[in-house]
């Protein structure tokens, strides 16, 4: 009799246990629906449990300058994350699946197991400085992990409906706005965070677009808050929102003085030409016996016959 050998190749096995695993959780979400009022209400609790945390739920990005400017506002990873525990029945994950040295490519997936629906998104993020350099290891380890953190937040955004959750993110930035703490100590508070990570009272007022703190009101303290969770987050950089804007400001102003010099010194030279004409055309005279034109000095040296 002889022995059959059966090969089992590891790719096959590994596809077969994850669609084991996809078939048991599909059955199992199946079983046990998510109730849509019990998840909002889950959503709300945790999300404003205290106003540190309904502030974390949201980033703000101000893009353009002068009248063109606009400030970008959005849900933060914090919330992303508190939305898929909440909401239930989601395989979420991230990955980097891309690295060219110049940019890193991170893939989310989000796959809700009760309607069957998984989306997959792609985030790409800079891993060179303005020069073109290139980032060290360690800061492209953070940026990779900032950037598929990014990943997971758009994926679950994508399945999760908007519709849904639009009234209960609406009430948590009413709580993240902060209405039982005074304004003063929200605005104090943001100032000093900004001052901690190298931004400077000037540079702040700047991106605000005011002259002084005391013209912070509540909804750029909001603002400002959702800023320093896109830095947190790596959204963006100090330096990209505030150091960027100084350098560009100053290169335009030196620009501007450059070219101001160079006019005051073509209209100086142009009077100075002009002085000049009119002292030699003082110096000029004319010999009344031959009429001939001669200039001072050569009245000097030579006089008319007479």
């Amino acid at each position: 009799m002889e022995t059959e050998i059966i090969e089992v190749k590891q790719a096959d096995m590994l596809t077969a246990i994850n669609r084991a695993e996809v078939d048991i959780q599909i059955a199992t979400a199946k079983q046990y629906p998510r109730d849509l009022s019990r998840v909002l209400n889950q959503i709300k609790t945790y999300a404003t449990m205290d106003m540190e945390t309904a502030e974390d739920c949201f980033y703000a990005l101000r893009r353009g300058r002068g009248n063109d400017a606009s400030v970008i506002e959005g849900i933060s990873v914090r919330l992303a994350e508190i939305i898929a525990g909440a909401w239930g029945n989601l395989r979420v994950q991230s990955r980097i699946i891309g690295n060219d040295g110049r940019t890193i490519t991170c893939q989310g997936i989000c796959h809700d197991l009760e309607t069957n629906l998984a989306v997959s998104v792609e985030v790409k993020r800079k891993i060179t400085d303005r020069n073109g350099k290139t980032y060290s290891e360690d800061m492209q380890v953070v940026t990779g992990n900032a950037a598929s953190a990014i990943a997971f937040r758009n994926a679950v955004l994508k399945v999760v409906p908007k519709a849904v959750t639009k009234k209960v993110i609406n009430e948590i930035k009413e709580v993240a706005l902060g209405k039982s703490i005074d304004l003063e100590t929200r605005r104090q508070r943001m100032v000093g965070y900004f001052t901690q990570i190298g931004v400077t009272q000037s540079e702040l007022l700047t991106y605000c677009g005011v002259k002084s703190i005391e013209q912070i009101d509540n909804q750029i303290v909001f603002e400002l808050r959702g800023l320093a969770n896109a830095i947190k987050e790596g959204t963006t950089t100090v330096q990209e929102t505030f150091k960027a804007h100084t350098a560009d400001s100053k290169s335009i102003a030196d620009k501007a003085r450059k070219a101001v010099e160079a006019k005051q010194s073509k209209v100086a030279a142009a009077m100075t030409q002009a002085v000049g004409s009119d002292q030699a055309q003082e110096a000029e005279v004319v010999d009344e016996a031959t009429g001939e034109i001669i200039t001072q000095s050569n009245t000097t040296s030579k006089q008319p016959s007479k």
